[in-house]
């Protein structure tokens, strides 16, 4: 299994919210932020965290904050401006609109990298999530030379690396539910997630 010193978390915190109306980071479930349950689901798995956001005000989590470095082209840059910021070989990529998120669930991305993958990501609800996932530090160059060519698509820059998918039991569902909407997050008010 790789070594916690291994792997650094980046998580993704630079979307527009548009459908939400407001920073989904800072959104509270049960009085904590959304970006605080993912910061505790990648705690016990890495060595140091990376906040993937162009708004300042995230600086208040004492982790390194970087800005997109290159302005509005969606997650597929957010994850190559992690990447290029990580020190590490592994990067536990995770989306900050997605609270129910357990540790349990990235622990089985870490244990499905034998070092042949560039990128395992989670299979939930029939969906991949390529916003759960493990990725190498190497995808860094296989992402820019998309963006510079004007590629945003993510799905596109995954065909062009060896993904493994890791297929999540329905009982997982729930936790991997990623939240866009008022209404959605009504949905999981209710959800205790001690």
């Amino acid at each position: 299994m790789i070594e916690k010193k291994d792997i650094t978390g980046i998580l993704l915190a630079g979307g527009k919210s548009s459908r939400m109306g407001t920073d989904k980071g800072f959104l509270k479930l049960n009085k904590k932020s959304f970006i605080e349950y993912s910061m505790e689901a990648l705690q016990p798995l890495v060595s140091q965290m990376i906040i993937v956001a162009n708004n300042p005000d995230y600086d208040v989590f004492k982790i390194k904050r970087i800005d997109d470095l290159i302005k509005d082209a969606g997650p597929l840059a957010g994850i190559y401006s992690g990447l290029k910021h990580s020190k590490t070989e592994y990067n536990l990529v995770l989306s900050c609109d997605i609270p129910l998120m357990k540790t349990e669930i990235l622990e089985k991305l870490i244990e499905a990298q034998d070092g042949c993958q560039d990128v395992i990501q989670i299979v939930s609800n029939g969906k991949s999530m390529p916003l759960i996932a493990l990725y190498k530090k190497t995808c860094a160059t296989i992402f820019y030379k998309l963006l510079q060519n004007d590629e945003r698509r993510l799905h596109v820059a995954l065909n062009q690396c060896k993904v493994k998918n890791i297929i999540l039991n329905s009982e997982y569902d729930l936790f991997t539910k990623n939240i866009n909407t008022p209404e959605e997050l009504k949905t999981i008010a209710h959800v205790n997630n001690n």
